[in-house]
């Protein structure tokens, strides 16, 4: 493959994360309207480790646990930052 060739597929990678990252995104207000009603807190560490260590398992690499790892933070932290601000008011 030619660079262009690599560069084409990873645009349509980016589209690709792109819409999964608002789709979970949206999930994710979903579980934060319900948590809302139930009274319960945003942050669930609990819930995290279970991601953290679901996702270290399916990861075949080549970027590594700690690199996974740091992603994932971004995105939850994101979700629950959307959460907070979405959520407001909600009964």
């Amino acid at each position: 493959m030619d660079i262009n060739t690599i560069r084409t597929k990873i645009n349509q990678l980016d589209n690709d994360l792109l819409h999964i990252f608002n789709e979970r995104a949206a999930l994710a207000l979903e579980i934060g309207k319900i948590k809302k009603q139930l009274d319960l807190p945003i942050y669930d560490p609990k819930r995290e480790k279970l991601i953290f260590d679901r996702i270290q398992k399916e990861n075949k690499g080549p970027l590594d646990n700690s690199a996974i790892i740091r992603l994932f933070e971004r995105v939850i932290d994101e979700s629950r930052s959307l959460e907070r601000t979405q959520t407001k008011g909600i009964r």
